[in-house]
C-alpha cells in the first residue's frame, strides 16, 4: 500500500487516525501495532509473518543482551542476532543472486549449477532489518535499557509510516517517543503540512520526470539519441530525489500526526559541493546508520590512511549491495567510495580549491554519471548509454518521440523541479514562515489570520490536484519500494 494510493489516502489513513485518537491514550501503542501490521500485511500476508518473527526474535535475543551479566554472554548474544537478521536480509533478498553467480562461475569450469527457484522479496525487508540490529547494538552498547515489552519493540520495527522505505530509525532516537509522546494540534497541522507537500513532491514531481525517464531508458541502443540520453538522465536524477525525499516527508509527515518526532532523511543533496558532503545530505539516515555501525566499528579513520580507504571501499560495497541485488548497484556503491577516497586523498583540497560553481558541476556530474548505473540493469547497457550520452553512437533524434515527450507540462515540471531541488523555495519558505510571526509581534491579528488561510488553502489545492493527479493516472510507481 502507498502512500500515495488513494486507499491509503481515503480509506486507510483517516480510520486509523480517527480510531488512534478516540481510544484511550494507554492503548493506543496497541492500536498502532495492529494498524501497521494490517498495512504491512496489504501486500501479503506471508510477508507479515516474516516481520512477526523479526520482532520476536529481535525481543528476545535483546533480553538476553540486556539481562547478561558476563560481557562474553552479551558478545555471544550480539553476535547471534546481528549474524541472523543478516542471513534473514540475505536469503530473501540476496539468495538468487548469489546462486546466479555460483551457477555462472561453475559454468565457466564445466560444472553443473543449482536450481535457482525465485525468491519473493518481501517489502521494506532491508529498512525493518536495519531496525531491529540498531535495537540490538544499541541496547549492546548500554545506549538505552532493552525493551520489556514485546508490543513496544514490536512498535519500533514495524511502525507503518517508515516501515517500507525509511527513514531507517535507530532505537535510541526512538526510545523515550516510544512510551511518552505528545500530540499537539500545532504539531498535527504540521504532519499534515509535511505530508502533503511530500505527496506534491511524489505525485507531481517524481511521476512526471519518472514517466520521461522510463521511456528514455526504455529505448534500445539503436533508437536512443544523445539529447534523449540526457533527458532521460536528468529525468530519472530529479526522479529519484523526488520520490524518495517525497516519501520520508510524507513518513515523517505521518509521525507528527501520531506525535513521533522521525530523523530527517534528505537536506538538498544536490546543491553539495563534493561526494563528501552529497552523503551528508542523501539518505541521511542510511549514511549515518552505515556511519555509526559499520565504519567506526571497522577503525574509522583511527587506523591510518591506507585503512581509512579500505573502510571507506568496504562501506560503499555494503551501500550499493544494500540498494539491490545487482553487480550495478554494486559499482554505483564504489563509484561513490571512490570518489570519496579521493578527496580524502588530496585532504579536500578537490574540490574545494576549485570555483564553487565547478564544485557543484563536479559533484552532480559525478552523481548523474553513477545514477545510470543505478538505473541500468547490465552493464551493457549503461556502457551503451555513456557512450550516447558523449556522442559515440550516430542516432538521430527522432521528432516524434521528441515531441512526445517534451511536452508544455513537462519543461513546467522541469523548471520546478530544478529550482525545488535546491534551496530556492526553502529560502522563500523560511521567508514566508516568518511572517505570521511578524504579525502576531506588531498585533495585526487579521494578518496572521489572512497568512494562515493562504497557507491552508495552498495545501488544499495542492491535495486537490495531487487527487486528480492520482485518479486520472495509473502511472504511480515507487523506486526504493524494492529495497
Amino acid at each position: 500500500m502507498l502512500f500515495s494510493s488513494p486507499v491509503f489516502l481515503f480509506l486507510f489513513l483517516p480510520l486509523v487516525l480517527l480510531g488512534y485518537y478516540l481510544i484511550r491514550t494507554a492503548y493506543r501503542n496497541y492500536f498502532l501495532l495492529l494498524a501497521s501490521m494490517i498495512f504491512f500485511a496489504w501486500g501479503g500476508v506471508s510477508y507479515s509473518l516474516l516481520l512477526v518473527a523479526s520482532i520476536v526474535f529481535n525481543y528476545f535475543t535483546g533480553l538476553g543482551i540486556g539481562k547478561s551479566q558476563s560481557h562474553r554472554w552479551r558478545k555471544i548474544f550480539l553476535a547471534t542476532g546481528v549474524a541472523l537478521n543478516l542471513l534473514f536480509l540475505g536469503t530473501f533478498k540476496y539468495a538468487n543472486f548469489f546462486i546466479e553467480n555460483l551457477n555462472q562461475l561453475l559454468g565457466n569450469f564445466g560444472g553443473h549449477g543449482f536450481e535457482n527457484s525465485p525468491i519473493l522479496l518481501p517489502i521494506g525487508i532491508s529498512f525493518y532489518t536495519f531496525q531491529a540490529m540498531s535495537y540490538l547494538v544499541d541496547v549492546y552498547r548500554r545506549q538505552v535499557p532493552y525493551q520489556r515489552s514485546i508490543w513496544n519493540l514490536g512498535l519500533f520495527i514495524s511502525l507503518f509510516p517508515q516501515l517500507i522505505a525509511g527513514p531507517i530509525v535507530r532505537y535510541h532516537e526512538i526510545e523515550r517517543q516510544i512510551t511518552l509522546r505528545h500530540s499537539t494540534i500545532e504539531r498535527f497541522a504540521g504532519g499534515i503540512r509535511r505530508f502533503v507537500i511530500g505527496l506534491g513532491k511524489k505525485v507531481l514531481m517524481a511521476n512526471s520526470m519518472g514517466f520521461v525517464a522510463d521511456q528514455c531508458f526504455d529505448l534500445g541502443a539503436g533508437e536512443l539519441s544523445t539529447p534523449l540520453a540526457w533527458i532521460g538522465i536528468v529525468s530519472y536524477s530529479l526522479q529519484i530525489y523526488f520520490d524518495f525525499s517525497g516519501y520520508s516527508d510524507m513518513a515523517i509527515g505521518l509521525g507528527k500526526m501520531f506525535g513521533f518526532e522521525l530523523p530527517e532523511n534528505f537536506n538538498f543533496p544536490y546543491v553539495a559541493r563534493s561526494i563528501k558532503e552529497f552523503w551528508r545530505r542523501w539518505h541521511i539516515s542510511l549514511s549515518s546508520w552505515f556511519k555509526d555501525y559499520l565504519y567506526i566499528p571497522l577503525g574509522g579513520n583511527r587506523l591510518g590512511r591506507h585503512r581509512t580507504y579500505v573502510n571507506l571501499f568496504i562501506v560503499f560495497f555494503v551501500t550499493g549491495l544494500w540498494h539491490g541485488a545487482s553487480w550495478t548497484f554494486v559499482v554505483w556503491g564504489l563509484v561513490h567510495g571512490l570518489f570519496l577516497v579521493i578527496e580524502k586523498l588530496t585532504n579536500q583540497r578537490f574540490p574545494d580549491r576549485l570555483p564553487v560553481f565547478l564544485q557543484h558541476i563536479y559533484t552532480l556530474f559525478v552523481v548523474m554519471m553513477a545514477w545510470v548505473l543505478f538505473r541500468a540493469d547490465t552493464f551493457g547497457y549503461a556502457a551503451d548509454y555513456y557512450k550516447t550520452l558523449f556522442g559515440f553512437t550516430e542516432v538521430a533524434t527522432d521528432p516524434l518521440i521528441l515531441h512526445t515527450l517534451i511536452s508544455n507540462q513537462y519543461l513546467l515540471f522541469l523548471g520546478v523541479g530544478v529550482l525545488a531541488s535546491v534551496n530556492v523555495f526553502k529560502n522563500a519558505t523560511r521567508l514566508t514562515m516568518r511572517w505570521p510571526a511578524f504579525a502576531k509581534y506588531y498585533n495585526r491579528p487579521w494578518v496572521y489570520s489572512a497568512l494562515q488561510l493562504a497557507d491552508s488553502l495552498y495545501l488544499l489545492i495542492l491535495f486537490s490536484v495531487c487527487t486528480m493527479y492520482l485518479l486520472a493516472n495509473t502511472y504511480n510507481p515507487f523506486i526504493y519500494y524494492r529495497f
